[in-house]
């Protein structure tokens, strides 16, 4: 059985290096740049990986179906780059696409933000599909949040992959901006309304559910402050929606 590792990728010189690092057991490793002004590149193309650049960005769901296209290999790892295989769960892989009961795995994911791994807020053990044979499953199309649809109910690993998503706070701030603008979008093109009351509500809702219901309190202050901006990005997706659904085109002078 042969593996083919997939990434997407912008600007991620800080990241890619180790990521690409800790995935050196594939049998290719493909990177779709959407763009880069850094070294991201040139760092992936040094470390063996084939990298292919995007004219365009498309959202991160149909942006993974191409690159997920490129792969030529039995099995197929998805990874982000700011993502990191250990050496028990490369080895555990290996052993899976061996002796495979499923067409795809959902692993978990531990996630570091501030000084510590978070083990509360929802944010663990955070399962995901990222194993699957190629051929049996695609992303969905979704702009953001997008995640793996596999043809049957996938099966879990039990090692798990680590995450470093936020080298601090203006990252985290940049991408609630970001990702809040892109699911506004996506809910008014469904259909999707809001009040100010389910704005605040939303935004309300969010908090208690992660720092209280989910126990983000027990990871102390990233604990706090994870819950503060989950809020933030539900106050700001749903502030967005209703900015979409009540704008007028100026009248005509």
């Amino acid at each position: 059985m042969t593996l083919s590792v997939i990434i997407i990728t912008k600007n991620e010189s800080a990241h890619i290096a180790d990521c690409i690092k800790s995935v050196q057991f594939a049998d290719e490793i493909i990177v779709l740049d959407s763009g880069s002004t850094d070294s991201t590149r040139e760092i992936a193309e040094s470390l063996g990986a084939r990298v292919e650049v995007s004219a365009d960005w498309p959202g991160f769901g149909p942006q993974k179906n191409r690159v997920l296209n490129m792969a030529t290999k039995d099995w197929v790892l998805s990874i982000d780059a700011d993502e990191r295989i250990t050496p028990e769960l490369a080895q555990e892989i290996r052993s899976t696409m061996l002796n495979a009961r499923y067409d795809a795995y959902k692993i978990a994911r531990l996630s570091w933000f501030g000084d510590r791994w978070i083990r509360h807020c929802g944010w663990w053990p955070d399962y995901v599909v990222r194993l699957f044979r190629r051929g049996q499953a695609q992303f969905t199309e979704a702009a953001v949040h997008e995640k793996i649809v596999s043809s049957t109910s996938p099966g879990t690993l039990r090692s798990h992959f680590l995450h470093y998503p936020y080298a601090n706070m203006e990252v985290l701030i940049d991408k609630v901006n970001r990702y809040s603008s892109a699911a506004a979008q996506m809910m008014f093109e469904k259909g999707r309304r809001t009040s100010v009351a389910g704005i605040a509500g939303h935004a309300f809702w969010t908090f208690v559910r992660i720092y209280l219901i989910r126990r983000g309190f027990l990871d102390g202050k990233e604990g706090f402050i994870l819950a503060a901006t989950a809020a933030a990005g539900s106050f700001f997706r749903y502030s967005k929606l209703r900015y979409l659904q009540t704008k007028r085109k100026p009248h005509s002078s």
